[in-house]
Formats: structure tokens, sequence, C-alpha cells
């Protein structure tokens, strides 16, 4: 028998297609906008990242995050973890590379509000803040996208930035596996205003890159290929996958904008992280590594998205800037934008409620 009493308690639980079907009611760039103006306010709780990392049988790389988050301006607080778990080798298996759970908890009880499938969530919020480093870091009218890497990112990205990027005409794609290329033409042929650009596949990363005035990289990567002289004066790269930028496009780079730079310090893995800790890369107040000598060449972290969004940072200077973004992803912006989802699919009854 149990020890203690329990009183039913039910929590709604939402399938993949579920999220879907809410999220076309739910404004996702402005749930992401609002969530950093409340980062760069100081009104959210953002802790460091459980990462666990592992080799599967097949010697693939495997990892799970577990990212929790808070929004403290409430009333009431929002209070989720998002766990995300994902292996290299699953697209070959014909599964997705991600997917894992959002948690939404009851701020007042702690209980289970809300367990939802993360990846939808994930990939529309990443590709928000591309949307809204676009909005406030590009040059005025950006004609061209660069996909580089084909799989659920890039997805995300065309369907979000041909809505909110009413200016572009062409978009160029590349992946190390022409099929996948092909499936993602396909892909925006599809979207709304898919016949109104000019999207086709480039026969190399350079080839892709080479005048746009968006590059985003949604790789796999860990060695960066993007040198400073393959991008245009004036582009912006959205540097999504983190690792897809030589340390030399950086240095050169007129602004470099992070989404949190606690966590982009803390992790040794990603390019800005190890840059860091090579006395190469300081903290938005010229802080160095603890340790480490500042390099000759090191340059600074010159402002957050949350400051460019809210104006406390002018942005770029010149049309001709080289702009680069470096959005580590922050748990707070999946809570966000699960909270909204959560409140579309109540308000219309989606998904199931399920006891414990």
């Amino acid at each position: 028998m149990d020890f203690e009493p329990h009183p039913g308690h039910e929590f709604r639980y939402l399938t993949r297609a579920d999220v879907v079907e809410a999220a076309r009611g739910v404004d996702i760039v402005g749930a992401v906008a609002e969530a950093l103006v409340l980062h760069g306010e100081g009104r959210t709780v953002l802790p460091e990242e459980a990462y666990l990392g592992w080799t599967t049988s097949g010697g693939a790389a495997a990892r799970c995050l577990a990212m929790p988050g808070a929004l403290t301006a409430g009333p009431p607080p929002v209070v989720g973890l998002k766990t995300i778990n994902a292996s290299l080798a699953n697209p070959d298996r014909g599964i997705p590379r991600s997917q894992g759970f959002t948690l939404l908890l009851d701020p007042d009880t702690a209980r289970p509000l809300a367990l939802m499938e993360a990846a939808y969530i994930s990939a529309m919020r990443t590709a928000a803040v591309t949307a809204l480093a676009a909005r406030h870091l590009a040059v005025a009218s950006p004609r061209s996208l660069a996909l580089i890497g084909c799989g659920t990112l890039a997805r995300a990205h065309a369907a979000l930035l041909l809505d909110t990027v009413p200016t572009l005409e062409e978009i160029r794609v590349y992946d190390t596996a022409p099929g996948r290329a092909r499936s993602l033409l396909e892909f925006v042929a599809g979207l709304p205003r898919g016949a109104h650009v000019t999207a086709k596949a480039a026969g190399a990363a350079r080839a892709c890159v080479a005048g746009a005035d968006l590059v985003v990289p949604v790789t796999t990567v860990t060695e960066g290929y993007i040198p400073p002289g393959w991008l245009k004066l004036g582009a912006l790269v959205a540097h999504v996958s983190l690792d897809d930028l030589t340390e030399e496009a950086v240095l050169a780079a007129d602004l470099l904008v992070v989404d949190d730079w606690s966590l982009v310090r803390d992790d040794p893995r990603r390019l800005l992280g190890r840059m860091h800790r090579a006395g190469s890369l300081l903290g938005p107040r010229g802080e160095p590594w603890p340790g480490a000598a500042p390099r000759p060449r090191a340059r600074k972290v010159d402002a957050s998205l949350a400051d460019i969004v809210t104006g406390r940072h002018p942005g770029r200077r010149g049309e001709a800037d080289v702009v680069v973004s470096n959005p580590f992803g922050m748990a707070i912006l999946d809570v966000a934008v699960a909270d909204r989802v959560h409140a579309e699919a109540e308000a219309r009854g989606i998904g199931r409620l399920l006891g414990i």
C-alpha cells in the first residue's frame, strides 16, 4: 500500500501533432521577443544546462540536454523544463535527429501542468530568434538567404523567414547529402510564399554563402569552415549551429551578438566558449576567462540580443557591417512558447488529460 495520501491530479499531454495544431494560434516570434525582453530586464531564471553525452553502439555521437527555465514577470510566473535528446545517426535510420519533452509546472504547487513534444517548439523558437535577428540586425531589405544544412531546422527557418522577411527573393541551400537539399527545395515550393522566391541547391557551401544577405548554418559540424572572405559585406550570419564559422570570421565581424553570455561562456564544446578559454574572445565588459591572458587580436562580445531588441544597443552601424548573431539557445524561450501553446490547447481542448 502507498505510504501517504495522493489526491488525484491531471495534466495536459500534447503529442507533436497536438503541438503543431495549437501552435497555429500562437505568435511564436512575439513570444520569443517578449521572453528576450524579460531576460534583459532580469525577470527570468536560467540555470545551467545539464549535458549527458555518449556514443551509440554504431559509433555515433548522442546526447541529452536538460534545460530548466522560468519567466518570473507573472502573475503567474511560468516555470518549466525542456529535455531534448539527439543521435547523429538518426537521419540514416529515417527518424528525426532530435526529440524530447517540455514540461510546464504549476508555480504554486510545483505539480505538472502540461507535458508536450519538445522538438517542434525547439525548432520554431530557434527560427524565431533568427527572425528577430533579421528584423533588427540585417540590412534594410535582405533579398537572399543561404541555408547550410537541410534538415528540420532548415525547414523551420525557411517557413518562418519567408513569412517574416517579405523582401526575400532567393533561397540557396546546401547539404552534404544532395537528397536532403532536394527535399528542402520541395518543402520550400509548398510554402505559401514558395512560388514567389527562387530556390535552388548550391554545389558547395561556399557557393551557397556567396552574396547572401542572410547566412544561416544549421548543421552538425564541430569544426569551422566559413572564413570571413566568404561573407558578403553587410551579411548577417545567424550562427545557429554554433561551430560553422572559423575563429577568424568571429574576430573579423563588425558586430558580435549573443543571446546569453553566461551560457556561451560556460560551454567548452562550442566555438565561442573555446575562444574565450583561449583568450581570443572577451565577455561583454571585456572580461577574460579566469587565468587566460587576452591575445593581441582578442575582441569582445558587443551586445546581447535583448540589448538589440530593446534598443539598448543600436545594432549595426552601417549597411556594409558583417554581423554575427550567436544564439546558444535558452530554455526560457522554449518555456515561453510552450506556455502559449498550452494556453491555446486549453482553450481549444487539444490534447489529452492524463492522471498521475
